[in-house]
C-alpha cells in the first residue's frame, strides 16, 4: 500500500503538477544571481512555472480529447441522444459534455444546434451546463493541484448540477422561452463520411490549436492574476474575505466570478493561488464553476437564443446549485484534502 501511495504521489507531484519543473526554473533563476525569495523574482518563477505547466497539459489533453470527439460529430451525438430518455438523457447529455472542451461561449452554439436538431429542451441545457463546467482535461488538471478525491468530486458534482438543472427546465416545459429562430431552423442530418486515423490526428491538431489560440490569452491572465495574489496580496485579506470565518466567502465568489470570462484553464492558477493563502477549498472551487458557467459574454450569448425567463431561470438554477457545491466542499475540506 505504501509503495502505491508513493507511486500516486510522484504521479501526482512531478507529472501532473510538474514540480520538477518549478524547482527547475527557481535553480535557474538562483543561477544567475537572482533572489527567488524576492516578490518579483517570486512572481516571475511562478508565472513561468504555471505558463509552461497548463500548456503542455492543456495541448495534451487536448489533442487526446479531440482525437476521441472526431468519433461523436454533432449529428451522431445526437442521434446517441435520442436513444435516450427522461433523466437518462440529461445524463448522457452532461457525459457528452465532459468530452467537449469548451468554453461556455464556445458551447452556446453545440446548444443552438442540438435545439434545432428537435433534442428536448432539457437535455440540451445539460449539455450546456456541464460542457465548460467539467470536463476531461479540467479532471486532470484539477488532479495536479487539489488532488485525486478533489478533482473527482467537483466532476460528480458538476454533473449532478447538469443533470438536475436540465431535469428542472425540462419539467417546466420552457419551449416556449427559446427564440423562435431556433425552434424553425431545423438540421439536416447528414452522416459523416468514415475518417481514417490520419484524418482524425488532423482534426485532433487543429482543434488543438485553434483551443490554444482562442485560451492562452487567459491562461496568461489567470497566472498574471495567480502571481500577483500568490506574492502579492497579503494571506490576512484573502482569510478575511474567502476563509471559514465568513459565512458569506462561497456566494461572493460566485459572484465575483460571473463578470469575468475564461475557461477552466484560465481559472485554475487563480484558484492555487487563493487556496494556497487559505481560501476555504469550497469557496475557491465555486469561483471557478461560476467563471466557467455563468461568464457575462456567454450570458449575453445565451440571451440571444432563449428569453429572458429561461435565462434567469438557468442562471438561478447554475448559481444555486454552485453555491451547495461550494458549502458542502466546505464542510467535507477536512476530509477530502
Amino acid at each position: 500500500m505504501q509503495l502505491l501511495k508513493a507511486i500516486w504521489d510522484f504521479f501526482q507531484n512531478q507529472i501532473l503538477g510538474m514540480k520538477w519543473l518549478n524547482e527547475l526554473i527557481g535553480g535557474g533563476l538562483s543561477a544567475v544571481g537572482l533572489d527567488i525569495s524576492n516578490r518579483w523574482i517570486g512572481s516571475i518563477q511562478f508565472f513561468v512555472y504555471d505558463v509552461i505547466k497548463i500548456v503542455v497539459l492543456l495541448c495534451l489533453l487536448i489533442f487526446i480529447i479531440s482525437y476521441i470527439q472526431s468519433y461523436f460529430p454533432p449529428e451522431r451525438s445526437k442521434k446517441i441522444l435520442g436513444r435516450f430518455h427522461d433523466i437518462g438523457a440529461n445524463s448522457a447529455a452532461a457525459l457528452l459534455g465532459t468530452v467537449t472542451p469548451f468554453c461556455s461561449c464556445s458551447s452556446i452554439p453545440l446548444f443552438i444546434g442540438f435545439t434545432s436538431a428537435g433534442l428536448p429542451l432539457g437535455v440540451t441545457f445539460s449539455f450546456l451546463i456541464s460542457s465548460p463546467m467539467v470536463d476531461l482535461g479540467s479532471l486532470v488538471l484539477l488532479m495536479s493541484i487539489f488532488g485525486a478525491k478533489v478533482a473527482i468530486l467537483y466532476v460528480i458534482f458538476g454533473l449532478i448540477i447538469a443533470v438536475v438543472g436540465g431535469t428542472i427546465i425540462e419539467k417546466m416545459h420552457m419551449e416556449k422561452h427559446v427564440e423562435s429562430f431556433i425552434l424553425s431552423a431545423g438540421s439536416v442530418d447528414i452522416e459523416s463520411p468514415d475518417l481514417t486515423r490520419k484524418d482524425r490526428v488532423e482534426y485532433a491538431k487543429e482543434q488543438t490549436l485553434s483551443t490554444f489560440k482562442k485560451v492562452f490569452p487567459y491562461i496568461l491572465i489567470g497566472v498574471g492574476i495567480g502571481a500577483i495574489i500568490h506574492n502579492w496580496i497579503p494571506q490576512s485579506w484573502v482569510v478575511s474575505l474567502l476563509g471559514s470565518k465568513n459565512p458569506f466567502g462561497v456566494i461572493l465568489a460566485t459572484l465575483i466570478g460571473v463578470p469575468m470570462y475564461a475557461d477552466i484553464f484560465g481559472t485554475i492558477p487563480i484558484a492555487e493561488a487563493l487556496l494556497s493563502k487559505g481560501a476555504q477549498l469550497g469557496t475557491v472551487l465555486s469561483f471557478m464553476m461560476g467563471v466557467t458557467t455563468l461568464s457575462l459574454p456567454s450570458m449575453i450569448m445565451l440571451r440571444k437564443a432563449v428569453k429572458q425567463k429561461l435565462l434567469a431561470l438557468f442562471i438561478a438554477i447554475c448559481t444555486v446549485g454552485i453555491i451547495i457545491v461550494g458549502y458542502l466542499f466546505n464542510a467535507l475540506q477536512t476530509l477530502i484534502v
